[in-house]
């Protein structure tokens, strides 16, 4: 079970500092357009994190899977686009990703095993989501 947390960054913010059960950090939020001091503290918005987090998931997933499966991957790209309702509480709906591969010889055949078990089988993110949004993806090997 992960030990994460959130802390407020303070007074006058909109900002959170998250720290996952590594010790890693993340800003997130959003800042009051009035107050200057705050301009500088970029965040980014929890449900881009949400995005992000399916998207490394998957990809993490993808390059194991392919290098059982003696794939040679040189360069991994998922571009992750999130449609989401437009009342509160704003939750996606539709989400496509779209795998960008490159590597020797790569069976199309494996790539497309390789995401189908991750969004359907090994993928935590994509596991929890996956009852509210309708996940899609597609993918492109480059030579």
């Amino acid at each position: 079970m992960g030990d994460i947390a959130v802390k407020w960054a303070g007074e006058g913010s909109q900002m959170f500092i998250g720290r996952d059960s590594f010790g890693h950090v993340v800003l997130s939020g959003s800042w009051p357009d009035d107050n200057p001091d705050w301009q500088e503290w970029k965040g980014l918005k929890p449900s881009d994190l949400l995005l992000i987090s399916l998207a490394s998931c998957s990809a993490y997933d993808v390059v194991m899977i392919l290098g059982r499966q003696r794939q040679t991957l040189h360069n991994l790209y998922v571009h992750v686009n999130g449609d989401q309702a437009p009342e509160p509480p704003y939750q996606f709906t539709d989400i496509h990703m779209t795998y960008t591969l490159k590597g020797d010889d790569l069976d199309p055949k494996k790539v497309e095993r390789a995401i189908e078990l991750s969004e359907e089988k090994y993928c935590s993110v994509a596991a929890t989501i996956r009852g509210v949004a309708t996940i899609t993806h597609s993918f492109t090997i480059e030579e």
